[in-house]
């Protein structure tokens, strides 16, 4: 069944518009008519079952028919990953997306040296594998910040597990504990975290460093492992 994210409310017998290039891709790729079906959500109103009610020359309208799942709350855990490479970070958005992340932000670091980010890119990304992979929700990409301006304004009561490449406790301890409380992970640069954004983040009240094994990991594997850690310990996996 196809899926589309749309920003509109939904309800019964609403007029959903799709964009342009949903429109598209609805007629033209997956050659849908007038009366045949699928599935919209908006983060909000959960799971509806729509019809094609028009095909114009541009663009199109569905028509809300009933909602087949309601609105559920995922797991409370959010990436922060600091910029890399283009690809390294789209896989990145892509696989949090579908490990369920419930937010995903951008970090900057001393060692940062990431290509120029396409926000539009990466929420295209996201919002794509939540359609496929039947999230009712896309996560929110929070534009890149200063890992020092970040740890300043940090709400506390969200337990943050830092991988730090240079060892830790083993990640699955610290996620047992948490009891799937609100909590975040952290992925450092390629480079890794220089020693004194590491002092910092291991002085910390609210931070635990965890190891990730024994090998060092890419920012994207290591983001993919963290995840499904955090998923197989305390979240919905």
């Amino acid at each position: 069944m196809i899926r589309l994210h749309v920003p509109q409310p939904l309800s019964a017998g609403a007029a959903v518009l799709p964009t342009l290039d949903q429109s598209r891709y609805l007629t033209q790729v997956m050659r849908l008519k007038a009366g045949d079906g699928l599935r919209v959500f908006n983060g909000v109103d959960g799971e509806w079952r729509c019809a094609v009610a028009e095909v114009l020359k541009k663009g199109g309208v569905l028509k809300a028919e009933e909602q087949v799942r309601a609105q559920a709350t995922g797991p409370d855990v959010h990436l922060l990953i600091a910029v890399v490479k283009k690809s390294a970070l789209e896989f990145a958005v892509e696989k949090a997306t579908e490990l369920g992340a419930a937010r995903i932000g951008l970090v900057t670091t001393r060692r940062t040296q990431g290509d120029r980010v396409r926000m539009d890119r990466l929420e295209a990304i996201a919002t794509e594998s939540a359609e496929q992979t039947g999230r009712l929700d896309v996560p929110a990409i929070d534009l890149a910040e200063k890992l020092e301006a970040l740890l300043d304004g940090w709400d506390g009561s969200r337990r943050l597990m830092f991988c730090d490449e240079t060892g830790g406790e083993p990640a699955m301890t610290p996620l047992a504990e948490a009891g799937g409380g609100p909590g975040a992970i952290l992925i450092g640069p390629e480079g890794g975290f220089a020693p004194e954004e590491r002092e910092r983040l291991r002085a910390l009240p609210f931070t635990t460093a965890v190891s990730l094994g024994p090998r060092v990991l890419r920012a994207d594997t290591a983001a993919t492992a963290a995840l499904t850690l955090w998923q197989a310990a305390s979240g919905d996996m």
